[in-house]
């Protein structure tokens, strides 16, 4: 079968309320902390994506029963078979290394590929490795495997290099199964971590800090199940903002924790966008008199998230005046460029800062994503360009967003994946005169 295309036809003018999704980057994680616990557990508002579906395979593989019922996943890890997790889908989702820890926790051992997932840059497991082995773990690489074996885990001090998401909950994880306290400073501060955590403590886990610099975490000798709900998607939500932002509209969504998007709304304000708290847990958004350019630097949270510097470089590339945004994270996380660029953008990149040149409107082209969150700046671009853009590669989009297209849908965006050409008459015709 061919690959699907999405065709967008821009120029659609959103109104009315979007539901968010549960968050892809902490559901993984509790995914992989329901192994800590011999008993099942049930996670609610789990939302439908290829990498919780990758996921679930991984821990199958291990002997985990895993069930999906809409949004509702049941897991039972009091079976666990096997410490070793598949190259093949290993190599498709890095969040299946976060496995290690509690594999070290359950059976002592674990076997994990070196982790994949998006293109983005060099993700390294050093800090991971380095913290395991200041809880006792005996850790070595062999033939892109992850060996890691602890007869027992043992309370200890880690500083962390880096903030690192992955690290911190890898490493908390370990250590609700480790002897005595330990303490993980310059701690990411994400608010997946802080899920995570609330997660554990439901199993009987005792962690104390967790959304600071320092987690302190005093080892239990066993978990138990438990049920849990995962918190909504700020990545979602703030990609549903800014495609309301670059086509003018006014729209709602919900459920949203607010303080999770605090970075994001404040530069959207600073673009000159109205945002407000409608109700329990929702937010409205609506254009103000123009769309101002503004400087951004993303940063390990609260800072700007990385995961929406594409997003906000579309909204950048059709404001007033020249932006500069600057990626600090991830070092190839510009690939959207050249395609925005294809849309008429006039973004230029220089030492890692992407220079962005307001222009009056984008125009509909073919272009390819190249990861999760470069293929959702282009579907906003296509909703604010004039004419058709067909983007291709979805893989990538359906790797973190649960029914995006539905949901634009119903907020009133012409868009509709086909692999038998546009199913908008004469649009794109029009669009490739158009440019």
């Amino acid at each position: 079968m061919p690959e699907p295309t999405l065709y967008i036809r821009g120029g659609q003018q959103l109104s009315g309320y979007a539901q968010v999704s549960g968050a892809k980057n902490s559901a993984l994680a509790l995914m992989a902390g329901a192994l800590l616990s011999p008993e099942p557990c049930r996670l609610h508002n789990v939302p439908r994506l290829v990498d919780i579906q990758r996921m679930g395979e991984i821990l199958a593989g291990m002997g985990v029963k895993v069930a999906l019922h809409g949004n509702i996943l049941d897991l039972d890890p009091s079976h666990l078979t096997s410490c070793h997790a598949p190259y093949e889908l290993v190599s498709q989702l890095r969040a299946s290394f976060f496995a290690i820890g509690p594999l070290l926790v359950r059976r002592g051992v674990a076997r994990i590929p070196l982790p994949g997932g998006c293109a983005i840059g060099a993700r390294p497991v050093d800090l991971h490795v380095r913290g395991l082995q200041k809880l006792g773990a005996t850790v070595h690489i062999d033939g892109g495997i992850v060996n890691a074996r602890a007869s027992k885990l043992t309370g200890a001090r880690i500083y962390l290099d880096y903030p690192s998401v992955g690290a911190t909950e890898t490493l908390m994880m370990a250590a609700t199964g480790a002897q005595g306290e330990t303490i993980i400073e310059n701690a990411a501060q994400e608010p997946e971590v802080a899920d995570l955590a609330n997660f554990c403590r439901a199993m009987g886990a005792k962690i104390r800090g967790a959304g600071t610099n320092t987690i302190e975490i005093v080892g239990t000798p066993r978990l138990h199940g438990t049920e849990y709900t995962v918190i909504p998607d700020r990545i979602e939500a703030g990609t549903l903002l800014v495609a309301a932002a670059a086509t003018r509209s006014t729209i709602t969504i919900g459920p949203v924790i607010p303080e999770h998007l605090r970075a994001a709304i404040a530069k959207l304000q600073e673009m000159g966008l109205n945002i407000r708290e409608v109700g329990v847990n929702k937010l409205e958004i609506s254009p103000g008199e123009s769309r101002r350019a503004v400087d951004v630097e993303t940063l390990p949270y609260p800072g700007f998230p990385t995961d929406m510097q594409a997003q906000v470089m579309v909204l950048a590339a059709i404001a007033e005046g020249d932006s500069a945004i600057a990626e600090t994270v991830f070092e190839n996380r510009m690939n959207h460029v050249p395609e925005l660029n294809r849309m008429g953008a006039d973004i230029r990149i220089k030492k890692g800062v992407a220079l962005v040149r307001g222009v009056s409107a984008l125009s509909g082209a073919p272009v390819a994503s190249t990861d999760l969150r470069a293929a959702a700046a282009l579907v906003i671009a296509g909703l604010a360009a004039q004419g058709v853009t067909e983007v291709k590669n979805l893989q990538h989009l359906d790797r973190g967003y649960e029914d995006l297209e539905g949901k634009l849908r119903g907020l009133g965006a012409q868009l509709q994946r086909s692999t038998e050409g546009c199913p908008f008459a004469g649009a794109a015709a029009e669009s490739r005169r158009a440019v």
